[in-house]
């Protein structure tokens, strides 16, 4: 079959631009694959700024028109749009009568499908699904709250391109059954979304666990809706002997070094790829308190595949990416838990089983054998 592979990637490229390259590599073993990216830029052009009044890109269009075209895929795959592919490339692939699917690898299209902020919060103090809190006084849904205008243009994308979720000729693929559940409780019939995980190269990672290191690692963006300060206390409040490395960068990232110079805490700063998969390689647990719902949290994944325990918020879709009754999930926003999961840590044998049983959970859920299979049953 021949796939065309659709993308826009980041700004700064991370975990959901590294997992499309994974399934792009995947795919190339048993398809035959053409890729098309866009790429944001950090200086907009007059015509893109056009293109957010008009909700489309004229450019991207005509350069969609011309790899179908010249390829002629049976299946078109879309990951994300948001800028510059923009929604004009929906219209460009229903004309194209070609089977389509989609893949949504977050939930920012609720956040961003409403003018008001009453809508976006839907009576919660805080959205599970990108961080925003509820402000006084704060009437509108400011997404970017440094940009109010990038705002009111993303949400005026974010409500068009739900519309076409119900589009008869796009197939939704999600990353868990909760994702699917979700969407169906939006209005989307169920036999229209597919659970497909992301693909991760498992040949590169090998298992030498070892339950005897003497340090846990965090990686991420270290800003308030990934719960790194309630971690942080959470550490300080255990009876761990252990130390807590903190990898990656973000708004909190300076004011958490100064608030917490503790010797049983290190801050990294960003780290490369590789030197992030060494220390958690090596690493007795890895954790995260995150305060949102994951896709498929990258940093967990990657450490099952070491065979590595992770310690993690029982919330959204996490715990299908591990065995059932995993003892170090704790309940979302019971920092009480997670000092209890932090202090289990102690006990190496527990450790190296719970090693065992996440290798093969993996293996038996996860493996290309799987993934090949399940992708086969979308097509």
């Amino acid at each position: 079959m021949k796939i065309l592979v659709i993308n826009t990637t980041y700004r700064v490229f991370g975990g959901e631009d590294s997992n499309i390259q994974d399934e792009i590599d995947f795919l190339n073993k048993y398809h035959e694959v053409s890729y098309l990216e866009y790429k944001n830029s950090e200086k907009v052009s007059i015509f893109e700024i056009l293109s957010f009044f008009i909700n489309s890109n004229i450019k991207s269009n005509l350069k969609l028109k011309h790899t179908i075209n010249k390829f002629n895929p049976d299946l078109i795959y879309v990951h994300n749009t948001w800028f510059k592919a923009h929604l004009g490339v929906f219209k460009v692939l229903k004309k194209s009568n070609k089977k389509v699917l989609l893949k949504l690898h977050n939930f920012r299209y609720d956040c961003t499908r409403s003018f008001l902020v009453k809508n976006h919060l839907n009576g919660t103090e805080l959205c599970f699904r990108c961080g925003l809190q509820k402000r006084r006084l704060n009437f509108f849904n400011i997404y970017f709250p440094a940009n109010p205008i990038k705002s009111f243009f993303i949400n005026r994308y974010g409500i068009k391109y739900f519309k076409f979720f119900h589009k008869d000729f796009i197939n939704l693929v999600v990353l868990t059954k909760f994702h699917q559940k979700y969407l169906v409780n939006l209005g989307i019939e169920s036999k229209k979304i597919k659970v497909f995980p992301n693909y991760i190269k498992q040949n590169k990672y090998k298992s030498n666990y070892q339950s005897s290191s003497n340090y846990i690692v965090y990686a991420g963006r270290i800003e308030g809706n990934k719960g790194v300060e309630e971690l942080v206390k959470s550490w300080l409040n255990s009876n761990t002997v252990f130390e807590l490395m903190i990898i990656g960068e973000g708004p909190q990232l300076q004011n958490l070094r100064n608030k917490y110079n503790n010797s049983s805490i290190k801050f990294f700063g960003a780290l490369d790829h590789f030197e992030t998969l060494e220390m958690i390689k090596n690493a007795r647990c890895v954790v995260t308190a995150t305060k949102m719902y994951e896709g498929q949290p990258r940093l967990l994944s990657e450490a099952s595949l070491f065979g590595v325990p992770s310690i993690f918020p029982k919330f959204g879709g996490m715990h299908e990416f591990f065995p059932n009754d995993y003892p170090l999930a704790f309940e979302q926003f019971n920092y009480s838990d997670l000092i209890e999961k932090i202090n289990l840590i102690e006990d190496e044998a527990s450790l190296e089983q719970l090693s065992d049983q996440i290798l093969k959970f993996f293996e038996n859920e996860f493996s290309e054998e799987v993934h090949k299979s399940k992708f086969d049953n979308i097509l």
